[in-house]
């Protein structure tokens, strides 16, 4: 087996970095592009680091079946992180290795807030890998929702008191801006009460996805790693939006692509190319790891 490389084309004054043993990567705006596909070169890459010794590791806000289909195109054999660190997902054995939802019953006060304040919300209950619902209308969903369908149409009593996963809120922008607030204010913080303090992020206009505070892609990375008995100084980290800065920040080397969001340009060693633009190639290439 061929040891791992050491970076090429780097700045002289960068300091060398440390070979890289894992690869930690991120899906929508860094290893997918725009049209959510992953490029030939990047494919063929990724082909090549089993032989480097190299593990390669999916970490998405996504749950497992949505991630599915790269982890097959990447022929990969890993554990995979998703909903940004709540879970970690064995995917050879279709089994939950690490679990940290909501405390119990959390999700159903905050379903109940967001309904009394405004009724129409859409209520999405990601518990394991399966997507519970009250109501389904397709024209308002996540990207998820546009790969698959509901596995439960149920009332909220039949499954918003259960060990949540995570909870994802659904409206128009303006509903959105004002719920994001009001729930900020109510059940995350300081303010919030005892063992119900969470993560309430709106990550895109129509969506808010709410999660245990402590679940972050950062513990989950180290977890994985450690699994693999890979130190975290031999970890190479890619990703573009805030939620994977934790993960970069206590990864060896840390890359964001060109597209990213401008606080993970600043906690990153390197910039790549865009998503559009093959950048998770690029940085393979860049610290030694593909031709």
């Amino acid at each position: 087996m061929t040891s791992p490389a050491q970076p090429v084309n780097q700045d002289p004054q960068d300091p060398p970095a440390p070979p890289i043993r894992l690869v930690a990567v991120d899906l929508d705006g860094t290893l997918l592009n725009d049209s959510k596909d992953v490029s030939d070169r990047t494919i063929r890459a990724f082909a090549g680091l089993p032989e480097r010794g190299v593990k390669v590791v999916i970490a998405s806000a996504r749950p497992p079946r949505s991630v599915r289909h790269i982890y097959k195109l990447l022929n990969l054999d890993t554990w995979t992180i998703n909903y940004n660190g709540a879970l970690i997902w064995d995917e050879p054995r279709q089994t939950p290795v690490f679990h940290r939802p909501l405390a119990k019953g959390v999700a159903r006060r905050i379903i109940d807030d967001a309904r009394f304040l405004f009724a129409h919300v859409q209520v999405t209950c990601e518990i394991l890998d399966k997507w519970y619902t009250d109501r389904y209308d397709p024209a308002i969903t996540t990207e998820t929702g546009r790969l698959f369908k509901p596995d439960v149409i149920a009332p909220l009593d039949t499954f918003a008191n259960a060990q949540i996963t995570k909870l994802l809120l659904l409206a128009d922008p303006q509903t959105i801006s004002t719920l994001e607030f009001a729930l900020a204010q109510a059940h995350s913080g300081p303010g919030a009460p005892e063992n119900e303090d969470v993560t309430v992020l709106r990550t895109d206009d129509n969506l808010i996805q709410i999660m245990d505070r402590r679940v972050s892609k950062a513990t989950a990375l180290q977890i994985v790693a450690h699994h693999y008995g890979v130190e975290m100084e031999n970890v190479l980290a890619l990703g573009d939006a805030p939620n994977d800065v934790a993960m970069l920040q206590v990864a060896g080397v840390a890359v964001a692509m060109d597209n990213a969001h401008p606080l993970v340009k600043r906690v990153a060693h390197w910039v790549a190319p865009s998503n559009n633009d093959h950048g998770v190639h690029a940085a393979l290439q860049k610290y030694g790891l593909c031709d």
